[in-house]
């Protein structure tokens, strides 16, 4: 059965209905999976109540996967068997809700940052696959930005200007803007800062976007104030309504997007209550789809 795709926003995301990836895809499965990503950056699985063991069997028939930041966190306790599954939620290793002063929050919080996964490495993060557990009465939704789209509705001048343009990203940034300053000197330096253009091509549609985030600390060859503000500047253009689509979670939704080609965050909840997902990202490095499957 094909896999059809229903747009969810004028400009991209859409639904993918017909696919139960619980069971290993084909590579023709795995293709139109991959062709609706490159058309829509952002797809939405409903009912897909995954285990922990195939929520990962699924993301590695698309490519290798990223620790990101479980590499600064080497040793650390880990909720779920897998390293490679990232626990996006305020709960703790003994199952309970985390307390508001805990880095487990901090991290709640910085993700509700503009950001796109592991910017901040090379390999970066290609894409992500956000799974709902469990999701709180109010709030909690994920909101995506169109970066393709906003590239597109640059100034002529200003899209002159950045042309060549280079950004640093660095991974602890949004952490240490929150506050969470409990980092070792080693942890700091686990993942070395990676450097990117500002405006990038993205591979599989071949369209132009604006490569911004959280993680971006300065632009290469600019005042460290003169370039931060032209990242604000440059984030806060490309989070205008009309780029984004805000994505209301059901239990069982899976979430699939495309960290190079629109930004994300979280929304605010009652951090009292519980919410539990979890992601698995691949890096964005070339992978055969047969091979993989």
């Amino acid at each position: 059965m094909a896999i059809a795709f229903k747009p969810l926003h004028p400009l991209f995301a859409a639904e993918a209905v017909g696919a139960d990836l619980s069971k290993p895809q084909t590579p023709a499965q795995l293709a139109e999976i991959v062709a609706g990503m490159d058309r829509h950056a952002v797809l939405v699985f409903r009912g897909q109540k995954l285990s922990e063991d195939q929520q990962i069997a699924y993301a590695k028939q698309l490519g290798p996967l990223d620790l990101g930041l479980r590499k600064i966190r080497k040793g650390q306790p880990h909720r779920f068997k897998y390293d490679e599954l990232a626990d996006i939620s305020n709960v703790t290793v003994d199952g309970k809700v985390a307390p508001r002063d805990s880095s487990k929050i901090v991290n709640n919080i910085a993700n509700q940052l503009w950001h796109s996964d592991s910017s901040f490495q090379k390999p970066a993060a290609r894409y992500s696959m956000l799974h709902s557990v469990v999701i709180p009465a109010k709030g909690g939704e994920t909101e995506f930005a169109d970066l393709r789209a906003a590239y597109d509705a640059l100034a002529d001048d200003l899209k002159k200007e950045i042309a060549g343009l280079e950004a640093e990203h660095h991974a602890l940034h949004s952490r240490l803007m929150m506050g969470d300053t409990g980092y070792t000197e080693e942890q700091m330096k686990a993942i070395p800062p990676a450097v990117w253009p500002l405006v990038r091509t993205h591979a599989g549609s071949k369209r132009q976007l604006l490569f911004v985030g959280i993680h971006a600390t300065r632009i290469l060859g600019m005042t460290v104030p003169e370039g931060r503000m032209l990242l604000m500047d440059l984030l806060e253009h490309a989070t205008q309504r009309q780029f984004v689509y805000q994505h209301k979670w059901q239990v069982g939704d899976l979430v699939m997007w495309d960290n190079r080609a629109v930004l994300h965050r979280g929304r605010r909840f009652d951090l009292a209550e519980r919410r539990e997902m979890r992601r698995a990202t691949t890096e964005d490095v070339e992978t055969s789809l047969e091979n993989a499957a």
